[in-house]
């Protein structure tokens, strides 16, 4: 059988031929999932394809086109082996399966391609007794990405965990107050050169120099918790977890409904499940009324002025509903808006296209937002992502 990085390279030029955005990343997806897969047939090798090359419903008709004109009069690679005892490859003998037997029910919105992809690729229907050597994140995907939290069952909320896990979360970067070696650096390490002098007779040959580290700037999450927010909280803060579990920032995390509770101890190193029960016991006024003013008036003056809101992106989740006086809020916002390096708000109600900030909290705090965001289901994520990672 030809070399598997040769064989997909090769099918990755022909699709972006027919104008597929088929990249290297891609590439090396599919590699590795023939390589994890070990597909037996030209159907199984399909599959394999379709769930690490194709990231828009779109794109799934030319590449059938490409996958039939490919694969479909595959020979025997036992011929060409070298090797005439070799066993028959039974994928050799089989044709491409028609398009409307091999296409997958209607894929997930695009925005959803990027964690798709980095996933397993989709099982195929009928094979269900096969197990899969990795989760089906596809399935998942397909069914929950484009319905609104509120909409889902704690059962749904629990599946989108293995999703969440496959986004990326980040923050700008700046610059820190400790040192770490650098060639370029505009400052001599006199400890490491005279160390290293010691070697040459005491004599400083080389100049050993540090440069300022750079690092993610601190994520803090403002959470409303009243009842119109619930369902929206608990998925958010599942994903603010389940990033850190991944790698992504470690965010100091608030909530608020008619008081602050700080929930960042609660919510480290346990399950999303378990955390979020641990949450619902910390903030007794779960599924309260809303004060925004009062408690980001607390978080300035408890936590915020004293250095955790400083050059920090700030994520405020809530979709606005204040029962106290809206002036509060518009004066918080601005010293709130004095220390952050960014402000992210997240309001669900921002998913109409006829939306305005007409509410008096959120008419309050607009004008201090540097985004706002929707993030009402899990195809909406990405402006959130984005929103929190732009400079």
């Amino acid at each position: 059988m030809a070399d598997l990085a040769v064989l997909a390279s090769r099918f990755a030029a022909r699709l972006r031929q027919e104008g597929l955005p088929v990249g290297p990343e891609r590439s090396a997806r599919f590699a590795s999932a023939v390589t994890l897969a070990h597909p037996d047939s030209v159907r199984s090798l399909y599959w394999c394809a379709l769930a690490t090359l194709v990231g828009d419903p779109a794109e799934i008709p030319a590449f059938d086109r490409v996958f039939a004109l490919v694969f479909g009069e595959m020979a025997d690679p036992a011929e060409s082996r070298g090797d005439p005892n070799s066993p028959p490859f039974r994928g050799g003998a089989e044709p491409a399966p028609p398009a409307d037997t091999m296409r997958p029910r209607p894929a997930p919105s695009p925005s959803l391609s990027g964690a798709q992809a980095d996933g397993p690729s989709m099982e195929e229907p009928g094979e269900a007794e096969q197990e899969s050597p990795y989760p089906a994140l596809a399935a998942a995907a397909e069914r929950l990405g484009g319905r609104d939290f509120a909409s889902l069952s704690p059962d749904e909320l629990a599946r989108l965990v293995v999703v969440m896990k496959q986004l990326q979360l980040a923050t700008p970067l700046r610059r820190s107050r400790r040192y770490e070696p650098g060639s370029r650096g505009r400052r001599i390490d006199l400890r490491k050169t005279l160390r290293l002098a010691q070697r040459s007779g005491g004599y400083p040959v080389r100049l050993s120099r540090h440069r300022l580290r750079w690092r993610h700037r601190r994520l803090v999450v403002l959470c409303d918790i009243s009842g119109s927010m619930e369902p929206y909280a608990r998925a958010l803060l599942q994903l603010v977890y389940c990033a850190a579990a991944t790698g992504g920032p470690r965010a100091e995390v608030f909530t608020f409904a008619t008081r602050l509770t700080r929930l960042t101890r609660v919510l480290a190193k346990v399950r999303p499940e378990v955390a979020l029960e641990r949450a619902g016991r910390a903030a007794p006024d779960w599924s309260g009324g809303t004060r925004i003013g009062e408690a980001l008036k607390t978080f300035l003056d408890r936590h915020g002025a004293r250095g955790i809101a400083r050059g920090a992106v700030v994520l405020i989740i809530s979709d606005g509903w204040e029962t106290g006086d809206a002036e509060v809020l518009g004066t918080q916002m601005a010293r709130l808006s004095r220390l952050a390096h960014r402000i992210v708000w997240v309001n669900p109600r921002a998913a109409s296209p006829r939306y305005q900030p007409l509410v008096a909290g959120m008419a309050a705090a607009w004008p201090y937002c540097d985004a706002v965001v929707s993030a009402n289901s899990l195809s909406a994520l990405n402006p959130l992502i984005e929103a929190l990672a732009t400079p």
